[in-house]
């Protein structure tokens, strides 16, 4: 059963991140509707999210997970590094149980659906900047499902490889040799069980693990 809200209803200072200029309007607009709820930030790449967080000190951050520079997965795990304080809520598409195991990870206190009734996202806002925890009914039950077998590092080259990256094009980005990313490549495809890097690319993306 979920646990009661409590009675006092303090303004919520939240800050938004959506990649998607009319979503990220139509967000806020929905949230500055309600009268504990302000909205102090916004932001269209992770990168800026993250600075205007740590600038801030919001009680709510709302990201999606992929957006420009930064997901909003990793600005989610830097921000629990930080020990801000500021509880994240992620608002996506993706119906994914390994998703949501990596939001969960990074310090996520809430998983959202972008389909779901707009008023869940209020509700959502007020629960967890309370200390609870708001998941996706329809994902829920899934959420300790099949474990992730990949490592950040091997999630990294592969997500690059998915991309059409070579070997020596990833190594470059990442600041690697080339052997490394060949490691990487190779110990992620056997993990998989995938018949090459772009195959093992496409399973752990339809798992939600990339």
């Amino acid at each position: 059963m979920t646990p009661p809200l409590k009675e006092d209803r303090k303004v919520v200072r939240v800050v938004i991140a959506e990649d998607q200029g009319l979503v990220l309007g139509a967000l806020a607009a929905l949230l500055e509707m309600e009268g504990d709820i302000a909205v102090i930030g916004k932001a269209r790449n992770g990168k800026e999210a993250l600075e205007i967080v740590l600038a801030q000190t919001p009680d709510v951050f709302i990201t999606d997970i992929e957006m420009p520079e930064m997901t909003g997965l990793e600005v989610a795990a830097e921000l629990k590094r930080s020990k801000t304080g500021t509880r994240v809520i992620i608002v996506t598409t993706f119906a994914r149980a390994g998703y949501l195991r990596r939001a969960l990870d990074a310090g996520a206190s809430g998983y959202l659906l972008k389909d779901a009734p707009a008023e869940d996202l209020a509700e959502a806002v007020r629960r967890v900047q309370q200390g609870l925890r708001v998941i996706a009914p329809e994902l829920a039950a899934e959420a300790w499902g099949e474990s992730d077998p990949l490592t950040d590092r091997e999630r990294q080259v592969l997500r690059l490889a998915g991309e059409g990256r070579s070997s020596g094009e990833i190594a470059a980005e990442l600041g690697l040799s080339e052997g490394t990313v060949r490691n990487y490549l190779s110990e992620a495809i056997s993990k998989l069980d995938a018949g090459n890097r772009v195959d093992a690319a496409r399973i752990a993306r339809s798992k939600g693990w990339l």
